[in-house]
């Protein structure tokens, strides 16, 4: 199999499109494209939730994300802001509760009791507050709206 470089095939991309290089490899008589997909965006379990309530619950804005290409740039964005408050809600919350390593130290079974549920009621918060909400924004490049999806 033989790989040839695009500028020895005229094939006018660079005119069209300057940043796209196409390289090619032969096959019997003809030139098969090498077509790499783009590297795939690492998206966590919240960015997954955020997915499957676009794709249930809004799908002409989830088709309207996935067209425009910034659906996965969306996706990453919400699974970032979940977790960093998953994080601090947990941590506030253990604070205000008095859970602390001391009572870990001194009664186990209690600090997992009451960990399991400050975690609970934080991701709790952070479906509703990130991925179920239910405010929308459009930008029409000069001043972000804010409107209320009154499906729900």
């Amino acid at each position: 199999m033989e790989t040839r470089n695009a500028k020895e095939f005229d094939t006018n991309t660079e005119q069209q499109n300057p940043t796209v290089r196409l390289t090619y490899h032969l096959e019997g008589d003809y030139l098969i494209p090498d077509l790499v997909p783009p590297p795939t965006p690492h998206i966590g379990i919240w960015g997954e939730r955020r997915r499957q309530y676009l794709l249930k619950n809004r799908k002409p804005l989830y088709t309207a994300m996935l067209l425009s290409g910034k659906l996965n740039a969306h996706l990453e964005e919400i699974d970032c802001q979940a977790k960093e408050m998953l994080d601090l809600l947990t941590i506030q919350m253990a604070r205000t509760e008095g859970v602390t390593e001391d009572l870990k130290a001194r009664d186990q079974m209690a600090w997992v009791g009451a960990m399991n549920n400050i975690k609970s009621r934080a991701e709790e918060i952070v479906l509703k507050e990130i991925i179920y909400n239910q405010w929308e924004i459009i930008s029409d490049n000069r001043m972000p709206i804010y409107i209320q999806d009154d499906a729900n």
